[in-house]
């Protein structure tokens, strides 16, 4: 069965011009072979508002997405309502905005978010259905998503078991997660706990460093396919590149996916 899931990535100044033109968001839409009830875009920082929100317009139009978001349009409402303020990411606001406006704009059950720079490989199995229907019965597993560029041998080595296709473990990455909107819309972001210190340094107190410490926390646990992977490859800063670069990029980038 298909239950009521909403699709999402968001995008920002480097990679708006990327995602949004040449097929590119079609491709992440179809490669994940699901009918979604939504597909919303979230669009944070980026110099030229006026021109990202006539391409949304044009994909919204074609039905490639249902809405999109501005981010800073709704800033207040996100942090008042999730109890957090700009300094309390100590450095990883807009690592985190994001991905916490999306979840409080979701208007279905379920939630699956990519990054821009990740996709599911080609001819992917139904994963999420699979997935949804564990979390639906098991209330200690709050987030689902395939593995990460192959790399089952790492993830084996991260779990705690197996059930229906899915290793069993914790830790969270916000490059793919599906996950029950309910549980992430409450006030689960002020939580610590030291192990969530191997995220990044660089990212502060981000989303996905709060997430972990919540999961470790109250004894959550993540499912991750044993079937399905996908593709993350981050893009480079597009504004450094030359001209030839940034043409060789783009060749590269659309063949892949």
């Amino acid at each position: 069965m298909n239950y009521e899931v909403t699709f999402e990535t968001k995008v920002y100044e480097n990679d708006w011009r990327i995602v949004l033109r040449k097929g590119y968001l079609e491709k992440m839409i179809k490669r994940c072979n699901y009918d979604f009830k939504h597909v919303n875009l979230i669009v944070n920082n980026v110099e030229d508002k006026v021109k990202v929100g006539k391409v949304a317009e044009i994909l919204k139009k074609q039905n490639i997405i249902t809405e999109y978001y501005f981010v800073d349009d709704y800033t207040s409402q996100v942090l008042n309502y999730f109890d957090l303020t700009k300094d309390s990411f100590k450095g990883g606001y807009y690592y985190s905005i994001s991905e916490l406006t999306g979840i409080y704009l979701c208007a279905t059950p379920y939630l699956l978010h990519f990054s821009s720079d990740s996709f599911l490989e080609e001819n992917s199995e139904n994963w999420i259905d699979p997935a949804i229907a564990i979390m639906k019965k098991q209330s200690n597993f709050i987030v689902a998503n395939p593995v990460w560029n192959y790399n089952f041998n790492e993830a084996i080595g991260e779990v705690t078991g197996d059930q229906n296709n899915f290793y069993i473990g914790s830790g969270f990455s916000d490059q793919c997660y599906l996950i029950p909107v309910k549980v992430f819309r409450e006030k689960i972001y002020n939580e610590y706990n030291e192990e969530s210190e191997r995220y990044p340094k660089y990212g502060g107190e981000l989303f996905e460093k709060r997430i972990d410490s919540f999961m470790k926390n109250n004894n959550k646990l993540r499912l991750t396919s044993t079937r399905v992977s996908y593709i993350h490859s981050n893009f480079p800063k597009i504004q450094n590149l030359s001209f030839l670069e940034k043409l060789v990029f783009k060749l590269k980038l659309f063949k892949r996916i």
